[in-house]
């Protein structure tokens, strides 16, 4: 006998209870009635198939053509919808309400941003191993783009220092593979984007971030201690870069370490600008000097990596003489005037190879590996970040972040850019700016446009150690050492993957780094998934007998399933009493999960042992039912307990009542 939860029991949903929402049964719908009045209202039949008399469903015949047809007006009616418009074109939103103190505070942030934005660029070209010019090709078109698609105010689309680094591991300095790399992550995070898998970067925890960020920053800040010291260090991973400085710090340039040193002093003091204020803490309270005063130290700490290249950028200038140069290496030649628009490069010959052999298409994108997932990932990282610091509470749409920094990147490749996307560092100078809409990339943007036309030739006389410098004081406070005491209060257990992703992008290439972090993560999720929680209890029914009621805390799948008959009989044996499961949190189940119920309840009935289900969601229930060839008893209110044991003639043995006390409680 097998009890149908449909039909003998009643399956309550107590949120029903206390909703708002009338929910009425009319059977004249649902049978119809004689006059066929019940088609005027409610459920309306479905013109995707007809029903015959034997109660078949068949498809009736269409012409390819006039399938195509109405699949290409379905899918224009659900794409052209409003809402979905405003979705994909975040524009559409905030256009329409622009007014003039959105335009003000877009200008005012915009100008602060490309002043940030244009040294930036000069730097981390650097440390994606490329000649200086490729991080301000970066900065200008994917600007544009974000403009239409891009959903948060805040996100200044250009170079990122993390980004960089990745593509100078994957890349090894070659602009012609930056450049297709480029194209190529614009096109994965693109259509990630379009198929919604923003959800992947739930995967990459907390821990595995911090430690990859925390790794990346001792990365980036190693590969600039070269130029700070003015020797050559090549390598790409922490270790090999320390090995190539201990050996060439016998050529130390006295000049450059003394620039260099200085500069990071300067930009750390010229940090602590922007929180400090003349007059009373309250702005009310201040006089208009007062805030003028304030709003001068704002802009001059805020804009502290201009202020710092220009000086040494005339220092430079006044120190070089046509015979012996300026005392300290400067950046070099930048070509004047913008890039030319053209696809990017899908061949190599063998002057542009490091091998020296020609290299395919196909032989650059193998070579790229798993830079091609990493990057995209890492991108949508740092422009989550953002997006989620100054949301306000606001739901983040990571899938339409990632089609815009997708659109942004494939533009960039067709200016020779490398890949980019949103800098937290620039993102906070954006917010402080009062930035109002997306529409403040269009002034970054132009700012780097007027700087390639018409600044370049100046910026020949900019030392390496200023950009070095910018960099080092930008980093080191990225490495992530506060996170580490509250998650050992919370959870040590955390500081694993943390720290095994800190230790492997150190030792490894940072995309290896980041995949065993996110690796080791998943196997602490599938653990925890195949070892759920049972609780323990002997508890006293209405009517006075004993039963061992045993509450997994979470759904039965496939990994947990044997451990949980395990635990089950190994309790059951230990009290010889009868077995309630509560599913009250079972809120799903797989084939391999009924499989190993029916051999839980031969179990049970080898040794005439009663087990019962208590609150098992229907839809299980039916799962289980189907492979269950013996008694499959569930119930749903607690007085039918006492039922169920009366009509299988149950009586407890006083051994069994003082085989546990009813208030005895164990996890398991």
């Amino acid at each position: 006998m097998k009890p149908n939860p449909a039909s003998d029991h009643v399956y309550f949903n107590d949120g029903f209870k206390c909703s708002s929402i009338s929910i009425n049964t009319n059977l004249n719908e649902m049978n119809g009635d004689a006059n066929g009045a019940g088609s005027g209202n409610g459920s309306q039949g479905s013109n995707e198939f007809i029903l015959t008399d034997d109660g078949k469903k068949i498809i009736p015949p269409m012409k390819p053509m006039s399938c195509a047809k109405s699949w290409l007006q379905e899918r224009s009616r659900k794409t052209f919808k409003k809402k979905i418009l405003h979705k994909r074109l975040p524009i559409l939103r905030w256009l329409p309400k622009y007014n003039g103190a959105d335009a003000v505070g877009d200008l005012v942030a915009g100008i602060t941003v490309g002043l940030t934005v244009i040294p930036q660029a000069l730097a981390y070209s650097g440390i994606a191993g490329l000649p200086a010019a490729y991080g301000l090709y970066g900065s200008f078109l994917g600007c544009f783009v974000y403009i239409f698609l891009g959903s948060c105010k805040d996100v200044p689309v250009g170079p990122s220092a993390i980004v960089a680094l990745l593509t100078f591991q994957v890349a090894q300095g070659s602009w012609q593979k930056s450049v297709l790399l480029c194209l190529l992550c614009g096109m994965v995070e693109m259509l990630m984007g379009l198929f919604g898998l923003g959800f992947l970067i739930d995967f990459v925890s907390g821990p595995v971030s911090s430690g990859f960020t925390s790794a990346v920053s001792l990365i980036i800040l190693t590969s600039q201690v070269k130029n700070i010291l003015g020797i050559s260090a090549k390598g790409t991973t922490f270790v090999e870069i320390w090995t190539q400085i201990i050996h060439n710090i016998k050529d130390i340039r006295a000049p450059d370490t003394i620039l260099g040193i200085t500069c990071i002093v300067v930009l750390l003091i010229m940090r602590l600008l922007p929180s400090c204020k003349v007059g009373p803490k309250e702005p009310n309270l201040r006089t208009k000097t007062q805030n003028i005063i304030n709003k001068l130290i704002w802009i001059i700490g805020t804009s502290r990596n201009a202020i710092l290249v220009i000086v040494c950028c005339v220092m430079g200038v006044l120190l070089h003489s046509y015979n012996d140069g300026t005392p300290f290496k400067v950046i070099g030649y930048i070509p004047q005037g913008l890039p030319s628009f053209a696809l990017p490069p899908i061949h190599l010959n063998v002057n542009q190879t490091i091998t020296g052999k020609e290299e395919s298409f196909l032989d650059m994108v193998r070579g790229m590996g798993s830079g091609l997932i990493v990057i995209p990932l890492i991108s949508l990282m740092e422009n989550i970040a953002i997006c989620k610091a100054f949301a306000n509470g606001k739901p983040v749409d990571a899938s339409q972040e990632l089609i815009a920094i997708g659109a942004a990147n494939i533009a960039n490749s067709f200016v020779q850019g490398f890949p980019g996307t949103g800098a937290l560092s620039r993102g906070a100078v954006n917010n402080a700016s009062g930035v109002r809409t997306p529409l403040s990339n269009i002034y970054s943007g132009a700012l780097v446009i007027l700087s390639l036309i018409f600044f370049t030739p100046y910026f020949y006389y900019i030392p390496n150690a200023t950009l070095a410098a910018i960099i080092i004081a930008a980093v080191v406070f990225m490495v992530e050492v506060k996170v580490v005491k509250p998650m050992w209060r919370a959870k040590k257990s955390d500081l694993v993957p943390g720290l095994v992703t800190f230790v492997a992008c150190l030792v490894l290439p940072l995309e290896m780094g980041i995949l065993i972090g996110v690796g080791l993560n998943v196997i602490f999720i599938l653990y925890s998934a195949a070892r759920p929680k049972l609780s323990v209890d002997v508890l006293t029914s209405p009517g006075g007998t004993e039963y061992l009621m045993i509450t997994p805390d979470r759904c039965i799948i496939f990994p947990s399933v044997d451990y949980v008959r395990n635990l089950v009989n190994k309790q059951s044996l230990r009290n010889n009493i009868p077995v309630v499961i509560d599913a009250s949190h079972i809120y799903g189940a797989d084939f391999t999960a009924a499989t190993v119920i029916e051999s839980l309840l031969r179990d049970f009935a080898s040794r005439h042992q009663l087990i019962f289900f208590y609150n098992l969601k229907p839809s299980i229930c039916n799962l289980f039912e189907s492979l269950s060839p013996t008694e499959f008893v569930v119930y749903y209110q607690e007085q039918q307990l006492d039922e169920l044991l009366k009509e299988r003639d149950y009586r407890q043995s006083k051994t069994d009542g003082t085989a546990a006390a009813t208030a005895i409680a164990l996890t398991v």
